[in-house]
């Protein structure tokens, strides 16, 4: 052993897997790089295409320009509307400017849209579980009139809700919440409302329930827990709470290994390490080459699901 490896302080860094990307977000990126390749740069993008400052700007490089809104675009260049998907109001604004358009709308948030518009159909009050004024919130009330979808946030909220008729309710989620939070507001619906209409399958999507049990079997073993993600990403902020749910000491949520403090490591032997569905493995990579740089680093990496979900592109991005 080299007296530098001696001189450090041994560390077990618990890698949990999944992390990082999902189908839904490979997709999305998949698209604007796509639609650069095929078009030429610039494309627009509205909104972050997922919330991600280091995917971003990486796509930023490449020729996207992102725009908060659609009157900033120009007719004459494809746009791509985010992964967390829009209100209706979008694409119809941008048909009657008879613009090129590109949907990078998580299929697993569409579902979500379909059934939102199906309750609706059949007459029913629309119940959303989910934070106000994240992205996909605003895309899912935005697919019905306003007014129709009444949102809930919290267990105290779920347990006041006063329907218009309590025998002709709904409700859909947010794709990204905690399993754990969504279960207990569920539970105070059902229980006061056992008639209300679930979805016919969780709605909360795969990935964020792969990386939330894969956050539970590693925190109660980590004095310190590191999320890699964005404060913007829901998922990302949802691993943190998990971790500290779980037993992990403390937990943080950071962009990347330049954003570490190192005081949150005194008295600290074991380390849990994760990313949200948003955030590059190359990040992961480089948080734990940083922690090898100051400790003795045992990486452990969990024997989480595999995943092997994929989303198909579009089909005017693959038949030229």
């Amino acid at each position: 052993m080299s007296n530098l490896a001696a001189s450090k302080s041994p560390l077990k860094v618990y890698l949990a897997t999944p992390r990082g990307f999902c189908a839904g977000v490979d997709r999305a990126i998949q698209i604007v790089e796509r639609a650069i390749e095929l078009y030429g740069a610039p494309v627009y993008v509205r909104h972050e295409i997922v919330h991600n400052k280091h995917v971003v700007d990486r796509l930023k490089a490449l020729g996207a320009v992102f725009v908060k809104e659609l009157d900033q675009c120009p007719t004459d260049r494809p746009v791509v509307f985010s992964a967390h998907g829009v209100p209706k109001s979008v694409p119809a604004a941008a048909q009657n400017r008879q613009m090129f358009f590109l949907d990078a709308t998580c299929p697993l948030v569409s579902k979500v849209h379909v059934e939102a518009e199906r309750h609706h159909r059949e007459g029913r009050e629309i119940i959303l579980i989910g934070h106000a004024g994240h992205p996909e919130v605003v895309g899912t009330m935005g697919q019905l009139p306003e007014g129709v979808v009444r949102l809930i946030e919290t267990a105290d909220e779920a347990r006041v809700f006063e329907p218009a008729d309590p025998k002709n309710l709904a409700f859909v989620t947010q794709t990204t919440l905690s399993v754990d939070d969504t279960s207990e507001i569920v539970g105070i619906l059902k229980s006061r409302f056992p008639n209300i209409s679930m979805p016919y399958k969780e709605d909360i999507c795969y990935a964020t329930t792969n990386r939330q049990d894969a956050v539970k079997n590693v925190s109660a073993d980590c004095d310190l827990f590191l999320v890699i993600g964005s404060k913007a990403s829901s998922n990302s902020q949802r691993l943190v709470e998990v971790a500290l749910r779980g037993g992990a000491k403390a937990a943080h949520l950071i962009d990347d290994a330049s954003h570490i403090d190192w005081s949150w490591f005194e008295g600290v032997s074991t380390v849990g390490v994760s990313a949200g569905a948003s955030a590059p493995e190359n990040l992961i990579s480089d948080l734990i080459k940083a922690i090898g740089d100051v400790y003795d680093a045992e990486v452990i990496e969990s024997n989480g699901v595999q995943e092997t979900v994929t989303f198909k592109l579009p089909r005017v991005l693959t038949e030229v």
